[in-house]
C-alpha cells in the first residue's frame, strides 16, 4: 500500500490548528477540574455540613455519565431553558465537570493519606483549617496523588476526540471530514495518531519526571 504523503502535506495545516485547538480545550478544562476537585476533596474531608450530599452527588453523577452525554446536555438541552453556550464553552464546561470529580477522588485519598498525628499538631500550635490544608496537607498530599493526577490529565486531553460531537473543529472532527471527504481514511488517521502522540508523549514524559522529584521519605523512592 502506498501513502500518499502528498494529501498529508496538504493537509497538515488543518491539523496544527485543530490540535492547538484541543491543547487550548484540554489545558483549560484540566485547570477548572483540579480547582473543582480540591475544592469538592476538602468539602469532603472537613464533611462541611449542607455541602457534603451535594458534592456526592455530583461525583456519582460525573462519573456515571459519559462525556457525550452531558456536552449534548449542556449545548443542547440548556437551550430549553434559555441558555445558550458558544461550542468551545460547552466542551470546557463538560471536560471540568468530568474531571473534577476524577480529581476530587484522587485529593481526597491524598488527603486522608497524610497522618492523624500531623493534623492534630498543626491544630495544637494553632494553624487555622485553611492554614492546616495549605502548609500541611496539600504539600503531602501532592507528592502522593500526582501520580493519579498525572493520569487523569491525560485522560482530559484524549476525551478531547468527543466534543467534535458538537462541531468543534478539534483533531477526531478535523479526521472525520477528511475522510468522508477523499476517502483518505489511513493517511488521515495516521495524522491523528501522530498528532496525539505529539501531544500525549511530552506530557507523559513530564508527568514522570516531575513524580519522581516530588517522591520523598515514605511517599515514594
Amino acid at each position: 500500500m502506498e501513502i500518499n504523503w502528498a494529501f498529508i502535506v496538504s493537509n497538515l495545516p488543518l491539523y496544527e490548528k485543530a490540535a492547538w485547538l484541543t491543547l487550548k480545550l484540554s489545558i483549560l478544562g484540566i485547570a477548572l477540574s483540579l480547582v473543582i476537585g480540591m475544592l469538592c476533596s476538602v468539602i469532603l474531608f472537613y464533611r462541611t455540613k449542607g455541602l457534603v450530599r451535594l458534592v456526592q452527588a455530583y461525583i456519582e453523577v460525573s462519573r456515571n455519565t459519559p462525556l457525550l452525554i452531558q456536552l449534548f446536555f449542556l449545548y443542547y438541552g440548556l437551550t430549553k431553558v434559555g441558555l445558550t453556550m458558544s461550542e468551545n464553552t460547552c466542551a470546557i464546561i463538560g471536560l471540568a465537570f468530568l474531571g473534577g470529580s476524577y480529581m476530587a477522588e484522587a485529593f481526597r485519598g491524598g488527603i486522608e493519606s497524610v497522618s492523624k498525628s500531623q493534623l492534630e499538631s498543626g491544630l495544637s500550635i494553632g494553624l487555622s483549617n485553611f492554614q492546616l490544608i495549605r502548609y500541611v496537607i496539600l504539600p503531602q498530599a501532592f507528592a502522593v496523588t500526582l501520580p493519579s493526577l498525572g493520569a487523569n490529565c491525560i485522560f482530559l486531553l484524549k476525551e478531547t476526540s468527543i466534543v467534535g460531537a458538537i462541531a468543534i473543529p478539534e483533531l477526531m472532527h478535523i479526521t472525520q471530514d477528511l475522510i468522508g471527504i477523499y476517502y483518505q481514511t489511513f493517511e488521515a488517521l495516521l495524522m491523528l495518531v501522530v498528532s496525539y502522540l505529539v501531544m500525549l508523549l511530552p506530557l507523559s514524559i513530564a508527568l514522570t519526571w516531575l513524580e519522581r522529584k516530588v517522591r520523598y521519605a515514605q511517599f515514594g523512592n
